[in-house]
């Protein structure tokens, strides 16, 4: 899942809005709070997973040790959406965002602007490989994600493992786990933005060639918001300007 609304979001969309090139926020992306409304979306994510049968909650909580995401995090366990069993949340740096390196807290005509040249370079390269100065390529984050995924199958083989994550990492994920080719994932990122608190499930089918394989269940799923009257939103982060 995506954490919930974050600060970094609520900037950004009145950056664009304005039409500025710089998107106003002191802290660091990694400091990055909830918004309020961020805060009451992952409650109410909370207490849908408090609503599943004890069976399907999640045994383990893995966060991306940025702010906004570990708060979602902290909230869906304090809501009651985990097992019984469960241990407390785990933050792993494999999670996080994505760098942006040199045009972090700058929105499209900031960059154009500002660093014309590597507007011009993610034209040329797509956005799946252009890395910016200091920052990460797509291929990155999927770089780290393998290494999280591995993990994750040799210490928590047979059970339900949520992750709370960021856009990228999402649809990264996706690419990882259904091997995906570039074009299909550019695809999908080109539909629309990952919904704050929105839930992306995988069931293990054992019917699935070779041995057996994660199968998706649903994608970008926010009924729950909506059900407890949380407004949707899906505004990319603050830093997300070129992804």
């Amino acid at each position: 899942m995506r954490h919930g609304q974050s600060a970094g979001n609520v900037a950004r969309d009145r950056a664009h809005a304005d039409g500025l090139a710089r998107i106003d926020i002191a802290d660091r992306d990694v400091d990055v709070p909830l918004s309020r409304l961020g805060e009451e979306q992952s409650r109410a994510l909370g207490t849908w997973f408090a609503s599943l049968p004890v069976a399907e909650r999640p045994q383990i909580l893995l966060s991306s040790p940025y702010a906004r995401a570990r708060a979602t995090a902290r909230l869906v366990a304090e809501a009651g959406g985990l097992a019984a069993d469960a241990v407390q949340p785990t933050a792993d740096e494999r999670l996080r965002e994505r760098e942006f390196g040199i045009l972090d807290r700058l929105t499209g005509s900031g960059i154009r602007e500002l660093h014309p040249e590597q507007a011009q370079y993610r034209r040329e390269l797509g956005k799946f490989y252009h890395r910016p100065p200091g920052g990460e390529s797509w291929c990155d984050v999927i770089l780290r994600l393998r290494s999280a995924l591995d993990t994750i199958s040799l210490h928590y083989a047979g059970k339900r493992v949520l992750i709370v994550g960021h856009q990228v990492v999402v649809l990264c994920l996706r690419y990882l786990v259904e091997d995906m080719t570039e074009d299909a994932l550019m695809a999908i990122d080109a539909e629309g933005d990952v919904a704050n608190c929105g839930v992306t499930e995988y069931r293990f089918d054992p019917t699935l060639p070779p041995d057996g394989a994660l199968r998706l269940v649903r994608y970008n799923f926010a009924t729950p918001l909506e059900q407890a009257g949380a407004p949707v939103t899906s505004s990319p982060d603050a830093a997300v300007a070129a992804r």
